[in-house]
């Protein structure tokens, strides 16, 4: 029998069988899972391995999952293949629509539990309508925090003010995300975790580390760190086919390219 204070749906009677599941810190990800309703159009996508494994150890069947920056729905396709829960916000309108279009052709059910909002994570009234949505649901709250931010301006997302991509100075991107976490922190029951997946960005001939800055806002508000991972990069999109010029240009102005990301765990306190 299961303890009762088990968050996954984990066997450790068997744990030798779960050879999918990582638990070292360094993730060689050989390429994202680019199955037909997963997509690598979008910028900014993180691969599904990462939601899942996510999920796979920090929650069981039924648990709900809450992701404030959804993008096309990488968390929420995972999580209906997972038998969870979930709760997807982005500001895009048109990558909620066509988020609600894949989860139609792979969950038909109508009482399914999974909904993509437009909305802003870093307002009250957002994190409000995901509250009564739970509560529609029987949910107190979340299992699961899964954050995938805009790397401040790296890849500019949109046209809205709003948007963190749009961010005028790195202060400024970090006071929004400050807010989000802020905003959906109390809706995480105590003693779950908090996903970060996050990268750094230059600026200015400057290393800047957007992943320790972000690190400390989470920190902040009640949480504990539990690791850091990091993720190789493989298939960046804005560098693809120009190795050999980024090389050079490392060589000329002194750094180094870019060639990883964190994945950073986080648990609640109560």
């Amino acid at each position: 029998m299961k303890h009762p204070a088990q968050i996954n749906d984990l066997d450790l009677t068997q744990w030798s069988a779960y050879e999918d599941i990582i638990t070292d810190s360094l993730w060689l990800i050989d390429k994202r899972d680019n199955d037909s309703l997963h997509t690598a159009e979008y910028w900014g996508n993180f691969v599904p391995q990462i939601p899942y494994q996510a999920m796979r150890r920090f929650t069981r069947q039924g648990d709900l999952v809450i992701d404030p920056f959804v993008g096309m729905g990488t968390t929420l396709i995972e999580a209906v293949r997972l038998q969870r829960a979930a709760i997807g916000i982005d500001l895009q309108p048109h990558c909620i629509e066509q988020i609600r279009g894949r989860l139609g052709m792979l969950n038909s059910s109508e009482d399914a539990r999974m909904a993509a909002l437009v909305g802003n994570s870093t307002q009250e009234a957002t994190r409000e309508q995901a509250q009564r949505l739970m509560e529609q649901w029987g949910y107190k709250k979340a299992h699961l925090l899964i954050l995938h931010p805009p790397y401040h301006d790296i890849i500019r997302f949109s046209d809205s003010p709003e948007d963190l991509s749009n961010a005028r100075d790195t202060k400024e991107f970090l006071e929004l995300f400050d807010r989000v976490v802020s905003n959906f922190a109390p809706l995480l029951d105590s003693g779950r975790f908090l996903v970060l997946v996050i990268g750094d960005k230059y600026g200015k001939g400057e290393w800047v580390p957007l992943g320790y800055r972000c690190m400390e806002s989470v920190l902040r508000c009640g949480f504990r760190l539990k690791s850091i991972c990091i993720k190789d990069i493989q298939e960046n999109r804005g560098k693809r086919g120009q190795y050999s010029l980024w090389r050079y240009r490392a060589l000329r102005h002194h750094f180094y390219v870019f060639k990883h990301e964190y994945i950073m765990f986080f648990q609640k306190g109560g």
